[in-house]
């Protein structure tokens, strides 16, 4: 059986285990308290060992900068894709996507996938990236989300400097932003991993072994199923993945990656799920207009929390998909129209119920015409 294959169906089991023991976990704080334990210990000790191996230079920065460039992008994008599936720009739920959908959650949906595929030099790259989206979706969301809010309650502008620099704090204390802060100065030292004390190096490698069953048994418990509501959600996270995917082409084209390693990092990357962080703003500003006593909400919460148990599965089943195939998507021409149908997937429902409702609409005045006729007869 090809190796890929092999560790693909893995990691499937994996996260089918994770599904079969979720009545073990029915407390929502158990489920919680193993992702703190990927966020906090896992992924900040894989993401250590994977910069500490790799030669830093100068051009890295480009990782940050580009995925800074795709939030920008896909944040300008939001408000067409929007109009697109008929939701309002300025309704709680139009808010809410603007929010969500240019946000990226690299560290549960992707990291480990890269890892095992791709290896530590790409993750190591990943993690560096991720420094860019992690400056959008704390600060620049941050500052989106209270103009939004402001916009509908006047007057409440004070205490908002002192938040955006606990966020500025926040950023800092992240234990995967301290790890990477920590490697990057140690690394300009002329140190590497070789270089630690053995016991250092043996703790930070074994803690790294548990992230990525971790990961997907966080997964397998976590996500859920409602065929209600999954509709429009499914088909605007499919659109965004196709979005992601066209972006992915063009930075492929427009630099002339060549190695099949970087062009699959540069599509898997921007696939990552949607960020809890922007999530956690609405929050704080939704627990403002309860106190409040609002009848109408700035952000629509409930919608948030069913869009971001949708984008993991769907972002995490995309990302298997396309490390699996191995050299596939390594191709230009593959990313690009792999794009394509992903929209035409995510747009193709909103379509047809838009052309049935207008056959419905005509047939429905050729009656009224037809009744008129008869009537006057």
């Amino acid at each position: 059986m090809d190796p890929a294959l092999q560790k693909t169906l893995t990691f499937i089991l994996f996260i089918l285990v994770g599904f079969l023991i979720r009545k073990k976990f029915a407390n929502k704080d158990q489920v919680n308290g193993i992702k703190n334990m990927i966020l906090t210990i896992a992924l900040p000790s894989t993401i250590f060992v994977a910069l500490m191996g790799v030669q830093i230079e100068v051009s890295m920065l480009i990782y940050p900068a580009m995925a800074l460039v795709f939030n920008f992008a896909l944040f300008a994008i939001t408000p067409l894709l929007l109009k697109l599936f008929g939701i309002a720009a300025e309704s709680a739920q139009g808010r809410t996507l603007a929010l969500l959908l240019p946000s990226l959650a690299p560290g549960l949906s992707c990291f480990p996938f890269i890892l095992e595929y791709l290896g530590e030099d790409a993750l190591a790259n990943a993690a560096l990236a991720d420094v860019g989206n992690k400056l959008f979706v704390l600060i620049f969301l941050y500052v989106v989300a209270m103009n939004l809010f402001l916009r509908r309650n006047k007057g409440e502008a004070n205490g908002s400097k002192g938040k955006i620099k606990s966020l500025l704090l926040s950023l800092i204390q992240e234990p995967i932003n301290m790890v990477i802060v920590l490697a990057l100065v140690l690394l300009a030292l002329g140190l590497n991993f070789e270089s630690l004390p053995s016991f250092i190096g043996d703790t930070f490698s074994r803690f790294s072994l548990m992230m990525t069953p971790m990961v997907l048994l966080f997964i397998g418990l976590a996500v859920k199923i409602d065929r209600e509501a999954l509709g429009k959600v499914f088909c605007v996270l499919l659109s965004r993945a196709g979005i992601s995917m066209l972006f992915s082409a063009l930075i492929v084209t427009l630099f002339g990656l060549t190695n099949p390693a970087v062009i699959l990092l540069a599509v898997v990357f921007p696939l990552s799920s949607c960020s809890f962080w922007p999530f956690a703003h609405m929050a704080a500003f939704d627990a403002k207009e309860v106190e409040q006593k609002n009848k109408q909400f700035t952000f629509d919460i409930e919608y948030g929390v069913l869009v971001l148990a949708c984008s993991l599965p769907i972002s995490t089943l995309l990302i298997l998909g396309v490390l699996a195939s191995g050299h596939t998507f390594a191709n230009v021409s593959t990313i690009a129209l792999s794009g394509v149908i992903l929209i035409a997937l995510g747009v193709l429902p909103t379509l047809l119920r838009r052309i049935n409702w207008s056959t419905d609409a005509l047939s429905l005045s050729s009656k009224d015409r037809k009744r008129m006729v008869e009537q006057t007869k």
